[in-house]
């Protein structure tokens, strides 16, 4: 049967397991992790120390993006001592009813790393296609006849992912910013535009990637859909007509400060 993995915060109880009869160790983390990615690429895992009243030792929740890979993991560890002496248990966690939990976006080196393991290094490409300073004063304070500026970064980024051997193409379009303190200071300023540029393609990145649905098949091949459903007008326009709303929206906000 054919499962479909997005570009997003796993959040199913299918996707996810609870590890316990875990022996306190150092790296236990690590340990658990080279265990579980044999079966698929994982999101997370955690390990915490058990409650008093459940006596010494540990547990863990680890999550998987597959509800395949998971399960595959369930059946084969469960019972074994992998890593340390005594056996663990492994079982998938049970569905809370009545509890949703928010979706969320993965970030852009959790896309990538999912990308590289479903379609390879060489199966998909990004580029930037306009990185642009939108920049304004805001928070204009006049106080014994001065005006008090705070100076604030921004970045506007569009980014295309390219995956040419499903021919497939999404855009994503984002706006990051911060605040510098002391905007006279050349080498804060610099600094801060740095870390705006990277969040900013960073962010596009991710919102490209949401775009894609990967649909892994019982033999291990991997089709590819577009998420109509997350399409954007960045996706409609052609490249110049993307750079020129860029443009306009930049024109409007430094008009309207």
């Amino acid at each position: 049967m054919a499962e479909v993995v997005e570009f997003r915060v796993p959040t199913g109880s299918a996707q996810t397991l609870l590890v316990w009869g875990l022996e306190p160790r150092p790296g236990l983390e690590h340990s658990l992790f080279l265990a579980f990615s044999k079966f698929g690429p994982l999101y997370s895992v955690r390990a915490h120390r058990n409650a008093a009243v459940a006596g010494p030792g540990c547990y863990a929740v680890i999550k998987f993006y597959s509800a395949g890979d998971a399960g595959r993991a369930q059946r084969t560890c469960n019972g074994q001592r992998l890593f340390q002496k005594s056996p663990l248990k492994v079982c998938v966690c049970t569905k809370q009813k009545g509890f949703q939990q928010q979706v969320l976006a993965l970030n852009s080196n959790k896309c990538q790393e999912l990308a590289n393991h479903y379609l390879g290094f060489n199966g998909w490409s990004s580029r930037i296609i306009t990185l642009q300073n939108v920049s304004g004063f805001d928070g204009e304070n006049e106080e014994l006849g001065k005006t008090l500026q705070k100076r604030s970064v921004k970045y506007l980024c569009a980014v295309e992912v390219t995956l040419p051997n499903h021919g497939v193409h999404t855009r994503g379009v984002a706006l990051s910013e911060t605040d510098v303190e002391n905007s006279e200071d050349p080498l804060e300023f610099v600094t801060a535009s740095r870390r705006v540029q990277k969040l900013a393609v960073g962010k596009a990145l991710s919102s490209a990637f949401q775009k894609i649905l990967l649909v892994v098949l019982e033999n291990g091949k991997v089709a590819v859909e577009y998420n109509s459903t997350q399409e954007e007008l960045a996706d409609t326009l052609t490249e110049e007509e993307l750079k020129g709303l860029v443009q306009r929206f930049h024109w409007q906000l430094n008009f309207f400060h």
